[in-house]
């Protein structure tokens, strides 16, 4: 790992416990082992190691995207044909795998307790939070179940509210169990009554 790698990384456990505001410069360094003249070296200001953050979370769903065998890219009517090749034993698969790599990859669960810290103190870092975990996956989700619906895959209904109906659930395991992460097979168990009673609900017979 590279010196400006260990920064990132350093700089994001430090923010996901102590918050952005509550974490200096200094802090960052001290935790690299470098001094803070060689931080600069490689970031020229707080602000611009959070944009390698973000930057290195987005890089990391593309990866999970790969990992899984998510559909690459916004293409919708692609992402409608793997989701309706899937029957409900898979489906509960493939939502299973996507919940545990938020819940156990070490990045991502840092960045996502990072999110919820800032949420009341710094609106700028919780916005991105808040775009990556809630508006970008509501926004896919509701074009990905509105074309599903018009395939006749799923039931008649608003794709806004499916998307709401799917991962509100999903959100809430994760904000549950994001600090609790030893207690997966609970949470999938949840999960799996969710997916289940989705599927029953809106699935075409």
């Amino acid at each position: 790992m590279t010196t400006k790698e260990r920064i990132v990384e350093e700089a994001l456990t430090l923010f996901s416990v102590k918050g952005f505001k509550g974490t200096s410069v200094k802090n960052i360094a001290d935790a690299v082992g470098i001094k803070d003249s060689s931080l600069y070296k490689h970031f020229k200001s707080k602000q611009e190691i959070l944009d390698s953050i973000v930057e290195t979370m987005n890089l990391r769903l593309e990866k999970m995207s790969e990992h899984v065998g998510l559909p690459a890219g916004d293409d919708v009517d692609t992402a409608v044909t793997f989701y309706a090749g899937l029957d409900e034993e898979q489906l509960v698969a493939f939502s299973k795998k996507i919940f545990l790599f938020y819940l156990k990859d070490s990045f991502v669960s840092r960045f996502w307790r990072m999110g919820t810290i800032e949420q009341y103190s710094n609106p700028a870092v919780y916005a991105v939070y808040s775009r990556l975990f809630l508006e970008e996956s509501i926004r896919y989700q509701t074009e990905l179940f509105a074309a599903m619906v018009k395939a006749k895959v799923l039931k008649e209904a608003d794709p806004g509210v499916l998307a709401m109906s799917f991962y509100a659930p999903i959100y809430f395991l994760l904000s549950k169990y994001s600090m609790h992460p030893e207690k997966e097979e609970e949470a999938l168990q949840v999960l799996e009554r969710q997916v289940r009673e989705f599927f029953r609900i809106y699935g075409r017979e």
